[in-house]
């Protein structure tokens, strides 16, 4: 029978058909089961101790490369973990100097 035909009959495209029979021709009868949609890899996370000293050595105004080096993280994820705390920029390391802003007594 006809691939199309069999789409048809399963109520499903022809792609997906398409897409069903390369798994079958891959891993057979197993390779149809219901997959998970989590993702296969999680995003890297520093642990506490990792992330203190990368914040520790941000305020020393250290750049995102050597931090990645010193905690022996990806450099994808203290720029994350940087840009997540606000410490992304080196100009957001210390705060806005305040407008000075004066009265006069009278108008």
């Amino acid at each position: 029978m006809p691939l199309k035909a069999l789409a048809a009959q399963a109520g499903i495209s022809l792609r997906s058909a398409y897409k069903w029979l390369a798994r079958f021709r891959d891993g057979g009868v197993t390779a149809l089961a219901d997959r998970r949609s989590v993702r296969r890899t999680q995003r890297r996370t520093l642990d506490p101790q990792q992330l203190q000293q990368a914040v520790d050595l941000r305020h020393q105004r250290c750049t995102l490369r050597r931090i990645a080096r010193a905690v022996k993280a990806p450099l994808s994820t203290v720029g994350r973990v940087m840009n997540a705390l606000g410490l992304g920029r080196l100009r957001n390391l210390e705060p806005k100097v305040p407008v000075r802003r004066y009265q006069w007594e009278r108008p």
